[in-house]
Formats: C-alpha cells, sequence, structure tokens
C-alpha cells in the first residue's frame, strides 16, 4: 500500500460541459487532475484554463489502446489513483445537428436503430466500464480510492414507472436506458469492492444544457455541475450511492434506482 503524499484524479470527458467543471473543481481543492479528452489538442486547451495542478490525458473510452495507453501514463507520473471519475458519454449515435425532441423521437424503442443503439451503449456501459476495469489496480493502490460515475435520473426505473413523471416519455432505449444498464453494473461494482476500500457512487447533474441534449436542458453547466462536484470532492459518503440535485431529488439528493 502506498502512502499518498497529493490526491489523484481522472476526470473522463473533461475537456468541456459539466466534466471540465469538476475537473476545474478538484484542481481548485489541490488534486493533480488528469483531464481526459479524445481530443488532445482540445484537452490541452481545457488544462491552460483549469491551470494549477492538471494535465492533459488522451482518453478514448471506446479504444481499449487509448485506454491502455493513459493508464500507462498515470502509473509512469503518479503510480496511484484517488479518484476515478467516469463523465465521458454519448446521448445519440445518429444524424447531428437534430434537436433533442427529434432524437428522443428516433430513439424510442419500438424504432431505434438498433446499430444507433450499440454505439451509445458501447461509450456509455461498456466503454465506461472498460476504463473503470483497467484503472482499477492504480485505484487498489491509493489508501482510500473512490470511483465516481456521472449517470442520470433518467435511468430511474422507479421514476419512470411513475406515470406521474413530466419526463417519463424522455426514457428511450438508447440513451436513458443505457444509463439505467450503467446504474445497474455500478451498483454491482459497489457490491463487488466492498471490502476492497474503494467507494462507488452513481450521480445525476439534472437536465443541464450541454451537448448532449443540444445545449436544451434547463439548467447551466454551472447549476448542473454543483452535485457531481459535491460528490466527487465528499469522502464520507456511503458507497452505492445514487445521488442528485436536491431540486428533484429531496433534501438527502437521493434518487430511487
Amino acid at each position: 500500500m502506498q502512502t499518498e503524499k497529493k490526491k489523484v484524479a481522472l476526470v473522463t470527458g473533461a475537456n468541456t460541459g459539466v466534466g471540465y467543471q469538476i475537473a476545474k473543481s478538484l484542481a481548485d481543492e489541490g488534486y493533480t487532475v488528469y483531464v481526459g479528452a479524445r481530443n488532445k489538442d482540445k484537452g490541452d486547451a481545457a488544462v491552460t484554463r483549469i491551470g494549477k495542478q492538471s494535465k492533459t490525458i488522451q482518453l478514448d473510452i471506446t479504444d481499449s489502446q487509448s485506454i491502455d495507453a493513459a493508464v500507462r501514463q498515470i502509473q509512469s507520473e503518479a503510480g496511484y489513483l484517488t479518484l476515478l471519475v467516469n463523465n465521458a458519454a454519448i446521448s445519440n449515435a445518429g444524424k447531428p445537428g437534430r434537436t433533442m425532441e427529434e432524437v428522443l423521437g428516433a430513439q424510442r424503442a419500438s424504432i431505434a436503430p438498433i446499430d444507433e443503439m450499440k454505439k451509445v451503449w458501447e461509450t456509455n456501459v461498456f466503454g465506461t466500464l472498460a476504463v473503470t476495469q483497467a484503472f482499477l489496480p492504480l485505484l487498489r493502490k491509493a489508501d482510500s480510492a473512490r470511483i465516481v460515475t456521472v449517470s442520470s435520473a433518467l435511468g430511474s426505473l422507479t421514476l419512470n414507472a411513475n406515470p406521474a413523471n413530466p419526463f417519463r416519455s424522455a426514457f428511450d432505449a438508447a440513451y436513458g436506458a443505457s444509463k439505467t444498464a450503467l446504474n445497474g453494473i455500478f451498483l454491482s461494482l459497489a457490491i463487488d469492492l466492498e471490502s476492497a476500500n474503494i467507494k462507488v457512487h452513481l450521480v445525476s447533474p439534472g437536465f443541464t444544457a450541454t451537448a448532449l441534449n443540444n445545449f436544451q436542458g434547463t439548467d447551466t453547466v454551472e447549476e448542473g455541475s454543483r452535485e457531481p462536484i459535491r460528490v466527487a470532492l465528499a469522502e464520507d459518503l456511503p458507497t452505492g450511492s445514487f445521488t442528485g440535485p436536491a431540486a428533484y431529488a429531496g433534501a438527502d439528493n437521493i434518487v430511487p434506482w
């Protein structure tokens, strides 16, 4: 077991949006932050803005070679990882430039193109788990490690089974259901790692205006980043938690599975 001199974090999809806000907040709190970005130039631009102890790391979570290279970089430079924030995700894999309503309409379970569903799930579910599995050896080297995965209340089966939920019509087979699968896998991981001193948390930003929804969300990026930042910085939350903004999750921030 290595004694940590500094907390080290990796945030995937961190060159923009919620991921960028999380990375910036971690850097402000003294973390060495690896800013994950598929495009290295965009990652470099984000690191220039964040400053402090932030570093670019090229990372495409659907590319095993990219993942392996990122593991080797952090192993070489830091030797361990205190915090992994799984933020990278996509909302669709169809024709670009569509409105959120058009995307959701095309991703209803009765008509969703299977190849497009597979691409979304490849990133949101399998890619996220692949990154996590790859970095577990470095997380195990930390004195106390955490995995924070950005999910969505849209993936909650309890909420979507309630006819009174005004957002249930947005529960599509590609993005929404991918978050349900993500929740299930990472709850399974929390159980798996209970004896490993590695906590696992899922967190919903809320309906945030980002590229995921063609910037049609009701909350600003700053507003939507508050709960993910809180969870990323908190070290006393129970493992296996699923939380969201108090505006819909309530005072305890707990989102039902």
